[in-house]
C-alpha cells in the first residue's frame, strides 16, 4: 500500500491498515508536513516505512507511479484535482495498474460547492448536524477533539471503502476510486438518530434526549474531588441497581416520568458530590449498574480491565493504544515505531523492485529533523 503523506485521517487510516499487516510505504515530502509533533512520537506512522519524494521534481511523479504499479492500494488526502495536476491521479495510476484501489480522503468530498474549500474536523461535523447535538443546551456545542469527524467519519470509512474495493478488485481484476468524505461518513454515523428524529423519538436540540445527556441516568456527574463518574443505567434492571447503590431507591418511579427528571438529576448530582471518584468506583465495582469512573488519557492504560486485555501497549518508550480489532489466527502487533521520513528508501526499492536512486541510502540523513 502507498500512502501519500498528509495530516489527520489519512495517516490514521494507513496506520490501521499497517496494524492489520499491510506493507505501507509512506511517501513523505521534503521538509515534512505541518504537524507540530516530532516524527519520533507520531505513532500514527507506526508499522510503516517511509521514502521522501519531491512530487514537483522532474522524477517525482514517476517514482510514485513506480510504486502504484506494484501496489494494491494507494491513499491520498489532497484537495480534489491536486494529484491529477501532479500526474499521479487515478487515471495516471490506473494506466499503470488497472487493479489499483485509489482511496481519496477529504473533508468535503470530490465534488460539491465546498469541494475546493479548506476545512478541518470541526468545520465538517458542524454541517452534518452532529456537532450541534453535543454539549449542554445553555452552552456552545462541545468539540469532541477530532475523533468524530477525522477518525470516525473519515479514517474508518476510508478503510472500509478501500477494503471493500480491494475485494472487488481481486474478484474482477478492476480497481476503482474510493471517495471518502468526512461529511458523508459523519452524517452516516447519525443514521439511527435520524430514524428516531423521523419517528418523533428524538428532539432536534441538545441535551434533550436519551443518549445526548438529556437523560439524568445517562451522563456524567462530578464527585467530591472534582473528578467524574459516567452513568449509563438505561434499562430498568440496571437503573434499579444504580439507585440501590447510590442510596436513592425512592426515585424508582422517576425513570420514565420526564416531569421528574429535573428532581432526579439534582438528587443524583448531590449524591455523587458526597464521595470521591475512587470511593464511588469501589461502590459500583462488580455491579451491573453501568457506572464507570471517567479516566484521563494517562490513567486509562493502568485500569485493571484494560491492562488485562493489553488495550494499551508500550513500544519504544511510548504508551499507545494497541492494534484493534483482534484476530484468532492472525494476531496483530506494533512491529515498528514511527517511520522516520526517508529512512526506508533503499529497503523499499529492494523489496518493491522499484528503481533505486544513488541517494536512497542516505535519505534518512538528508531529511532528519526536517
Amino acid at each position: 500500500m502507498v500512502e501519500l503523506a498528509g495530516l489527520g485521517p489519512g495517516p490514521f487510516a494507513a496506520m490501521l491498515l499497517a496494524d492489520l499487516g499491510a506493507d505501507v510505504v509512506r511517501v513523505d515530502r521534503p521538509g515534512g508536513t505541518d504537524l507540530a509533533v516530532d516524527p519520533a512520537y507520531d505513532v500514527t506512522n507506526r508499522n510503516k516505512r517511509s521514502i521522501v519524494v519531491d512530487l514537483k521534481a522532474p522524477d517525482g511523479p514517476a517514482r510514485v507511479l513506480d510504486l502504484a504499479e506494484r501496489a494494491d492500494i494507494l491513499i491520498e488526502g489532497y484537495r480534489p484535482g491536486v494529484t491529477e495536476r501532479l500526474g499521479i491521479g487515478p487515471a495516471d495510476c490506473h494506466a499503470r495498474n488497472p487493479r489499483l484501489v485509489y482511496g481519496r480522503m477529504t473533508g468535503w468530498g470530490q465534488d460539491g460547492p465546498l469541494a475546493q474549500r479548506a476545512g478541518h474536523d470541526v468545520s465538517y461535523i458542524a454541517l452534518t448536524g452532529t456537532l450541534g447535538m453535543l454539549g449542554r443546551p445553555d452552552e456552545p456545542p462541545t468539540v469532541p477533539a477530532n475523533l468524530l469527524g477525522d477518525y470516525a467519519g473519515g479514517s474508518l470509512y476510508l478503510v472500509v471503502g478501500v477494503l471493500a474495493a480491494l475485494h472487488h478488485a481481486r474478484a474482477t481484476g478492476t480497481g476503482q476510486v474510493v471517495d471518502a468524505a468526512i461529511v458523508d461518513g459523519t452524517a452516516h454515523l447519525s443514521t439511527m438518530i435520524h430514524g428516531m428524529l423521523a419517528a418523533g423519538g428524538w428532539q432536534d436540540r441538545r441535551a434533550a434526549n436519551l443518549l445526548d445527556g438529556g437523560c439524568p441516568y445517562y451522563g456524567t456527574y462530578e464527585t467530591a474531588d472534582g473528578r467524574y463518574m459516567a452513568v449509563g443505567a438505561l434499562e430498568g434492571k440496571f437503573y434499579a441497581e444504580f439507585l440501590r447503590l447510590l442510596g436513592l431507591d425512592d426515585l424508582a418511579s422517576a425513570r420514565k416520568d420526564w416531569t421528574r427528571w429535573g428532581e432526579l438529576r439534582e438528587r443524583i448530582a448531590a449524591a455523587f458530590k458526597s464521595r470521591t471518584r475512587d470511593e464511588w468506583t469501589a461502590v459500583f465495582e462488580g455491579s451491573d449498574a453501568c457506572v464507570a469512573p471517567v479516566l484521563s488519557l494517562r490513567e486509562a492504560p493502568a485500569h485493571p480491565h484494560l491492562a488485562a486485555r493489553g488495550t494499551f501497549t508500550d513500544h519504544g518508550g511510548i504508551t499507545q493504544p494497541a492494534p484493534a480489532p483482534r484476530f484468532s489466527a492472525t494476531p496483530t502487533a506494533v512491529r515498528t515505531g514511527p517511520a522516520r521520513p526517508g529512512a526506508d528508501a533503499a529497503a523499499v526499492a529492494r523489496d518493491w523492485g522499484t528503481p533505486a536512486r544513488p541517494t536512497d541510502d542516505h535519505d534518512d540523513l538528508v531529511t532528519d529533523g526536517g
